[in-house]
């Protein structure tokens, strides 16, 4: 029995900005664009209302280059911007969750079990434009863990794609095959207890100096990776690292505290202790 963090959402590489992160500690969830028009996804930036805000996604950037800017594929700018998809994953209300990174995110959430969660950290902002973190926005309790392959068989992968039809990397898929036909792509089920917090997200990140560096970075609140027992993903959050946790699922919800009603951010570190 484990944990995951998933590092998800919008960022400066792909939309252009972070989620805003309010006073009062409410929040935005906002998803990466889709790589690709061709999907059955019905979210895009111009119908993602934000929660509370009267504008939409589209109104946070003016362009976005949803292939690798390396790739020189494809920029979308103008009233092409409204019409893009999202790549809506994770589904916090389906409760569905589809990765294909490597560098740990694979192999870790392939081996989640039933009962086991993923924890889903973002970048957020404040309105006063002061320094950005990572913050833990929600989870899902799994339910279910399915895995496909490029060498999974075309009916097996059809089984499944249609298990996980909510899925956004089933929603892109064509003719029963992945976006990403190289690439394996593992798919979370979700159950309850599970979904987006309602407000004051749970501070991953500490900006600062460590030996060996010289310039600040990104890192794991030391607190963070002693009260949850992360055990692989490393120190460095800058590249949203797949984080392994050794404390069970249920332990992992009694800490980071309920999804509503939730009041001091950082009531959940030390929660533990207080008991």
């Amino acid at each position: 029995m484990t944990v995951v963090l998933a590092g998800v959402g919008a960022d400066s590489t792909n939309l252009g900005t972070l989620g805003p992160l309010y006073d009062d500690g409410r929040f935005e969830y906002i998803p990466i664009p889709e790589k690709t028009s061709k999907t059955t996804e019905s979210e895009t930036l111009g119908s993602w209302t934000l929660q509370h805000d009267d504008r939409t996604a589209a109104d946070l950037t003016t362009r976005i280059e949803p292939q690798p800017v390396r790739g020189g594929v494809e920029t979308v700018s103008g009233d092409a911007l409204e019409n893009w998809p999202f790549h809506h994953d994770p589904n916090f209300e389906a409760l569905t969750y589809g990765e294909h990174r490597t560098s740990g995110y694979l192999s870790r959430l392939s081996a989640l079990e039933s009962g086991d969660a993923v924890g889903f950290y973002a970048g957020l902002r404040r309105p006063d434009g002061g320094r950005a973190h990572r913050y833990l926005i929600g989870y899902v309790t799994v339910d279910r863990v399915d895995v496909v392959t490029p060498e999974t068989p075309a009916a097996e992968r059809a089984e499944i794609l249609a298990a996980h039809s909510d899925n956004a990397h089933a929603k892109r898929a064509r003719d029963d095959g992945l976006y990403l036909a190289d690439k394996s792509v593992v798919f979370i089920d979700g159950r309850e207890p599970g979904g987006l917090f309602d407000r004051h997200p749970i501070r991953l990140s500490e900006y600062e100096v460590k030996p060996g560096n010289e310039r600040a970075q990104y890192y794991l609140r030391d607190e963070i990776a002693a009260e949850w027992a992360v055990t692989e993903g490393g120190e460095n959050m800058m590249y949203k690292p797949a984080y392994r946790c050794e404390c069970t699922g249920e332990e992992f919800r009694r800490l980071v505290g309920p999804l509503e009603e939730r009041t001091d951010p950082d009531a959940a570190i030390g929660r533990s202790s207080t008991r």
